[in-house]
């Protein structure tokens, strides 16, 4: 599947901001499942390419000049293998059993975990924590914050696709199974699904698997993945810091279609 991603997004703020920088993780790389045919980032300004430590492409926007909007787009072409179920990388997953503020498993999480797995620790099993976690918390926007645990979402039993990600790494991380928070794009006929998305992959027989508690889906057929981390503030398209601007105003247009690919005719001779 070749998708086209449109993906603008602006901030207005009441005041000017004095100085501001943006940590940008819009830019998607090649792996065995997707191969970026073209990409481009619209700035205020040029800025550089470099690496995360998770292997991840990170821009710094940095305004030193007073503001009072920033407007950040990211456009472009990849092509999603829909057959392959898993991807190889040769770093270690190791840091990935690592729990975060944000992916913590309390006593519930650890319950919930242990019930819906019981010894399995393989692929089957995840497969139904993750449809376990989606019929015991509720997608309900606007019932969470971008700071929320997963041991707080859990225990409100809603949440949104950020939330249901935590959770599930919470879950895995606690059976002693390395798991990462992935945030990207997803291709939807429904248009009231949100394009911009976030879901999990766990390290099984030395390959990532995805899981996608929103949509129960154990493959990524529709999925363009942008960064790993292992939660959201790792992964996050956009992260910044200001300093002034008082209260902010933040619009995002984002829009994920499938293209069809160029066919090569081929004379005979």
């Amino acid at each position: 599947m070749r998708l086209s991603i449109s993906h603008e997004t602006t901030y207005h703020y009441e005041d000017k901001v004095r100085a501001s920088i943006q940590y940008l993780r819009l830019t998607p790389h090649d792996s065995e499942r997707q191969h970026v045919l073209s990409w481009q980032l619209e700035l205020p300004r040029p800025v550089r390419a470099q690496l995360d430590p998770f292997g991840n492409i990170l821009h710094v926007l940095t305004m030193d000049e007073p503001h009072e909007a920033i407007i950040i787009g990211a456009r472009g072409l990849v092509d999603i293998d829909e057959q392959r179920e898993a991807e190889h990388e040769s770093q270690s997953a190791l840091p990935f059993l690592r729990f975060t503020r944000l992916t913590e498993a309390d006593a519930g999480l650890r319950a919930f975990a242990e019930k819906a797995c019981k010894k399995r620790r393989d692929r089957t099993a995840l497969i139904d924590l993750m449809h376990g976690l989606n019929q015991y918390m509720t997608y309900t926007p606007g019932s969470t914050e971008v700071d929320t645990s997963a041991a707080q979402a859990f225990a409100g039993r809603a949440g949104v696709c950020q939330d249901h990600a935590h959770a599930f790494l919470a879950c895995t991380r606690s059976l002693g199974i390395p798991a990462r928070y992935v945030s990207g794009y997803l291709y939807s006929e429904n248009s009231e699904h949100l394009a911009s998305h976030a879901w999990a992959e766990a390290w099984l027989d030395d390959a990532w698997y995805s899981f996608d508690v929103t949509n129960e889906l154990a493959r990524p057929e529709r999925h363009l993945k942008l960064a790993v981390g292992l939660d959201y503030l790792d992964a996050c398209p956009v992260r910044g810091m200001r300093r002034g601007g008082g209260c902010e105003q933040m619009h995002a247009k984002v829009l994920v279609s499938p293209t069809p690919a160029p066919v090569i005719s081929v004379q005979q001779q």
